[in-house]
């Protein structure tokens, strides 16, 4: 049978390619597909610890039995943390979410969640800063898992509705090339009191940073470039991106 891989970040360069079809006898597992990409892909085995293992857009364990046509993600730790469980996104009244391939619009996630009911409207802009570490920083290029990055920012976006009383949640993520100064996330929070929004804002920011299946890889005026998803997030060393 015939499965289609996909790698993103740390684990696609060392894959050497961000796609790739394999061929496996039928009913291979998860766990027999690793031991068929350690042996043709070595570069790849000190990853596999670190990584989730998505099937069909489902986190998967190594027991799990893969199909003819199945697409296998494999997702290296996110900015900020390792991937939550995948589930559906649920629907709720309020909840607006977006991946955005080009400049984010904050006044349509200002007006997705305002409502004449709702006196406390907070805003979070996350902006590509241009330095980190003491290294000037040029830009920074998101990469996502979209399905499960989708479900996800769904999933949080109406958690969190769902806790206040006419609570509304909208989070727009840019993906691509951002370049430094430019914003990459836009999270807007509405209610009928300011301590519900800031809190719900706080909230999905974080849960953002550690459930959502997206990487940055951080571009250097020196002409380098690292993957930024192996360092846990800090008080005192923010990301450089939103």
């Amino acid at each position: 049978m015939r499965i289609r891989l996909i790698a993103f970040a740390s684990a696609a360069d060392a894959l050497g390619a961000g796609e790739l079809d394999v061929e496996l006898a039928a009913g291979a597992t998860v766990e027999e597909l690793r031991r068929w990409l350690e042996e043709h892909h070595p570069a790849l085995r000190p990853h596999w610890p670190r990584l989730a293992v998505a099937v069909d857009g489902r986190l998967a364990g190594p027991g799990a039995e893969l199909a003819d046509g199945a697409e296998v993600a494999l997702l290296p730790p996110v900015s900020g943390g390792g991937p939550g469980p995948e589930e559906a996104a649920a629907a709720a009244e309020g909840a607006a979410t977006r991946l955005v391939d080009g400049p984010l619009d904050v006044a349509a996630a200002v007006a997705r969640v305002s409502a004449p009911s709702r006196g406390a409207v907070v805003t979070f802009l996350g902006t590509v800063r241009d330095h980190h570490r003491g290294r000037p920083v040029e830009k920074l290029l998101y990469d996502a898992y979209r399905p499960m990055a989708a479900s996800a920012l769904g999933r949080i976006a109406a958690e969190l509705a769902a806790q206040g009383e006419d609570l509304a949640v909208a989070i727009f993520h840019r993906l691509g090339e951002v370049g430094a100064g430019e914003a990459s996330v836009v999270i807007a929070v509405a209610s009928p009191h300011r301590a519900a929004a800031y809190a719900a804002s706080r909230t999905a920011l974080e849960r953002l940073k550690s459930e959502v299946p997206i990487w940055k890889r951080e571009h250097y005026a020196d002409g380098s470039a690292a993957w930024r998803e192996e360092e846990p997030l800090v008080a005192a060393d923010p990301p450089s991106g939103g």
